[in-house]
């Protein structure tokens, strides 16, 4: 197999480990910040939810790209 095949599936497999991993801690982040809603706490939380977020779609969209340039590699 050629590394591009590997790569494209260690990225996706290390980002659903990343993804499931933070989960748990993002969930009780966003509870704590509609709890105290005006903490100086809240705003950091947040921030981290945000950058969260923006990884996430991040790595999806390098997946997709990945898996589209592997197709058009093999298919070739």
């Amino acid at each position: 197999m050629d590394s591009l095949i590997w790569l494209t599936i260690g990225i996706i497999i290390i980002g659903f480990v990343v993804l499931i991993s933070l989960k748990k801690s993002m969930e009780s982040k966003l509870a704590f910040i509609l709890a105290n809603r005006e903490s100086e706490e809240s705003s950091i939380k947040a921030k981290s939810i945000i950058w969260w977020i923006v990884s996430a779609v991040t790595w999806g969209i390098v997946s997709i790209i990945l898996i589209v340039w592997s197709f058009h590699h093999y298919s070739g």
